[in-house]
């Protein structure tokens, strides 16, 4: 996808609160949370996206540790969807 595709979704719907299933070219789909750090403009310039998968998601909410988020390429997502709940 698209840095604009990838931002339009984002802006639409609350990326740093709801839910979002991923899905990719090469690999399984996931469900997680888009993060705005302080890198975040810099990163969606490159079409990098900060993610936490759903098996990190707790300890996230807790902490807001970003380090439990791990960086996606744009162009390897095929589609963006979101969900109610994890699980």
């Amino acid at each position: 996808m698209t840095i604009e595709q990838i931002d339009n979704f984002l802006k639409k719907n609350e990326y740093d609160r709801n839910p979002v299933k991923v899905s990719f070219k090469t690999r399984n789909s996931f469900t997680g949370i888009f993060l705005k750090t302080n890198d975040y403009e810099d990163l969606k310039g490159k079409n990098f996206w900060r993610i936490i998968g759903e098996a990190n998601v707790k300890k996230y909410m807790s902490s807001k540790d970003t380090t439990l988020a791990r960086i996606f390429n744009g162009t390897e997502i095929t589609k963006l969807t979101t969900v109610e709940t994890f699980g």
